[in-house]
């Protein structure tokens, strides 16, 4: 614990004083009063994930359903592109995996005339 100047421990107390007697037993309990710093920064907010053409896995389910035929899609359809956008987006291994085999699978039609 950093060293408070006597203005930062009149603070301290202060904003000690104002918590409800089971907040204050709480940082008792877990640090205790001497440890605690209730002028902590707080942590910077979550990255947004973004994939190589700097989309998120939303934007990316987004424009991909938006170009499919709504008619032609259902809502396990719809379930299966939002899990590969995630697992793209999260560098998931399993889901390079799988899109590597679709691809392989299309280039496999393509070359025997049955697409």
């Amino acid at each position: 614990m950093r060293k408070l100047s006597p203005e930062d421990a009149k603070k301290k107390k202060a904003i000690f004083d104002t918590m409800s007697p089971r907040r204050q037993k709480h940082i008792l309990k877990k640090e205790g009063y001497d440890q605690w710093d209730p002028f902590i920064e707080p942590k910077d907010p979550i990255d947004l994930r973004q994939d190589k053409s700097k989309r998120t896995a939303i934007q990316l389910a987004r424009e991909f359903l938006q170009t499919c035929d709504t008619e032609g899609y259902s809502n396990a359809f719809g379930q299966g592109a939002w899990e590969m956008c995630l697992g793209i987006v999260n560098d998931d291994e399993r889901y390079k995996g799988m899109y590597e085999f679709v691809c392989w699978h299309r280039g496999l039609l393509k070359r025997d005339g049955l697409e």
